[in-house]
């Protein structure tokens, strides 16, 4: 199941719909969080500055087989996008990453939500029993929020790979399994009923 990328997929929730990511959502992302530091800070690629860098970082993701790219739509809008990702050397696995949101839905439902309807589906309907996680471990935010919604940490591979500045990166990996899924699915569904 490492090499296979799950089919296409709509998710709908209550606050977000997660569907595959498409050059015609770049210019809504734009507007939602391209070119902002603060949002790009740990992620893979350098802030984008133009709706065509930011095109280019979506067509990089869009393009790769090992990679399923879905854009998170809020109130109608692209507001960023999260990917299933191929595990390596792992069976039966899955990794959700390349995430990010405008900052306008930081300590909003939406990541909680995304992480349920995409955990879930990983799990619940693809089977999967493992389901990956990682993040720079200068990054606590997302430390915090993989925690959250149930992550385990697994450890730390040092120097794992540079960052866009060139500086070396220490990566922080987290995961999910299927038998801790029924509780955490039940602790996230019920945060999500009381969330504004």
């Amino acid at each position: 199941m490492t090499a296979t990328m799950p089919p296409p997929v709509v998710l709908e929730g209550r606050y977000v719909r997660l569907e595959p990511l498409t050059l015609d959502h770049v210019p809504e992302l734009f507007a939602a969080g391209g070119g902002d530091d603060e949002v790009w800070r740990w992620m893979p690629a350098s802030t984008p500055r133009t709706e065509a860098e930011l095109a280019a970082v979506a067509s990089s993701l869009i393009d790769d087989p090992h990679a399923l790219p879905l854009a998170v739509i809020r109130d109608g809008s692209a507001i960023g996008w999260s990917t299933y990702l191929g595990c390596p050397g792992f069976d039966s696995s899955i990794e959700i990453g390349w995430t990010w949101y405008g900052q306008a839905h930081w300590r909003s439902p939406v990541n909680t939500e995304c992480k349920l309807l995409l955990v879930g589906h990983a799990i619940d309907k693809l089977g999967f029993n493992r389901v990956q996680l990682k993040t720079d471990i200068m990054n606590v935010r997302s430390q915090t929020a993989i925690r959250r919604i149930g992550g385990v940490h697994e450890g730390t591979l040092r120097r794992h790979r540079p960052r866009p500045d060139g500086t070396w990166r220490d990566t922080v990996y987290f995961s999910i399994l299927d038998d801790e899924w029924p509780d955490h699915r039940t602790r996230l569904q019920n945060r999500l009923l009381t969330a504004q």
